[in-house]
């Protein structure tokens, strides 16, 4: 099968000098392609674990929260997100977390 293949690529090549044609070029080497990483385009959805009574009280404050900006709601998202924001801009906050987490894990 092989002395076939080379037989029909030389022929090839035969008539192609004979027509005056160029030579195909070579192929270019096999190069590994980079490596792409790929960016999260969509939001990530998080969960949390609460007892009753911290769930009650949070929709307590979110029932009041809304009173105050005017809102129909402010949903457990919205308190979420915001506290997110809060802790990863604010170093000291960040370090008060950390020192709560801490003294709930002992």
């Amino acid at each position: 099968m092989a002395a076939a293949a080379d037989r029909i690529r030389a022929n090839a090549e035969r008539l192609k000098k004979a027509s005056g044609a160029a030579p195909a070029p070579e192929p270019p080497p096999a190069q590994t392609a980079p490596t792409v990483v790929a960016v999260r385009q969509k939001n990530v959805r998080r969960t949390v674990d609460l007892s009753p009574t911290a769930h009650r009280a949070l929709d307590t404050w979110q029932r009041d929260a809304a009173d105050q900006l005017g809102l129909a709601r402010v949903t457990g998202q919205d308190v979420i997100a915001a506290l997110v924001d809060q802790l990863l801009a604010d170093t000291d906050l960040s370090e008060k977390i950390i020192r709560t987490i801490a003294a709930q894990r002992t």
